[in-house]
């Protein structure tokens, strides 16, 4: 495997990033992951400007654009896969210990490629007492700072389910470890606004555009409610959920979910940079 890291293309086995490297001491960095078709990754645009504002969102120095542009084409032209997943890592870079920013260096930039394989078209989700802080620091931002996600997504696999789903401070629906989440209530289709503290997922904004989803706010009591329930993300698209919290979902997927999968893959393989 190619890794870029830092102006170069690198061997897995030497790509190597300091031990005080912020991104890995507190968790100071930003990222995105990019499906990969053919090649080629999708929504391009709108990832890279979704990292910017992650990364302004932390204080971090603007990425170049361009110089992540050459490095994703280089990992790509080196780890082919007819469906993969890119990974943009971009981080504070070398500083001291502590959360302090004094005297640190530039920022680090790793790009990583990888084959996978496509998601089921139906899943299993549980919710769980955890939640989202719509109004922390980090609120909207995709930060390398995953460990709550780690601790949820644990507990969805214990229970046989591929995705844990938060509600915020304030009880209502926000998203899941990672993906966004989307129901059907009285044959229309909502997903929770940015203001729950969701991420402004890309696959999300499409599906509002394609599928015409209304931004709602919405209690949790919504997911019991729901005539249908689907999962979005970059690597999932459209993913109906058959299963929530031990309990089964008719007939999943649902005339709704599978009118947005139906629209998401005519759409994106139309244009793989909407």
């Amino acid at each position: 495997m190619k890794i870029w890291l830092d102006g170069g293309l690198r061997d897995a086995d030497s790509a190597r990033v300091s031990v005080f490297d912020h991104g890995l001491t507190v968790g100071d960095g930003v990222f995105e992951t990019l499906k990969t078709v053919g090649g080629e990754p999708f929504a391009m645009r709108r990832h890279l400007d979704r990292l910017a504002g992650s990364a302004a969102g932390l204080g971090l120095p603007a990425p170049d654009p361009e110089e992540i542009r050459r490095a994703c084409a280089a990992v790509l032209a080196a780890e082919p896969a007819p469906l993969g997943r890119l990974r943009i890592t971009y981080t504070g870079g070398r500083a001291p210990l502590g959360s302090g920013r004094t005297d640190s260096g530039p920022p680090t930039l790793v790009v990583a490629h990888a084959p996978i394989t496509r998601r089921p078209d139906t899943t299993s989700v549980i919710t769980v007492p955890w939640t989202r802080n719509e109004r922390g620091a980090l609120a909207g931002l995709k930060t390398t700072s995953y460990a709550e996600n780690v601790i949820a997504l644990a507990r969805a696999q214990q229970q046989a389910a591929s995705e844990a789903l938060f509600a915020n401070t304030a009880g209502r629906l926000c998203e899941g470890t990672g993906s966004n989440v989307f129901v059907v209530l009285d044959g229309e289709l909502h997903t929770p606004p940015l203001s729950s503290g969701c991420l402004a997922g890309v696959t999300r904004a499409l599906v509002v555009e394609w599928a015409g989803a209304k931004e709602t706010d919405l209690p949790m009591e919504a997911l019991r409610d729901a005539e249908e329930v689907f999962l979005t993300s970059s690597t999932r698209d459209v993913q109906a959920v058959r299963r929530l919290d031990g309990r089964d979902l008719p007939a999943a997927p649902g005339p709704v979910t599978a009118r947005a999968m139906e629209v998401f893959e005519r759409n994106a393989a139309a244009d793989l940079d909407p």
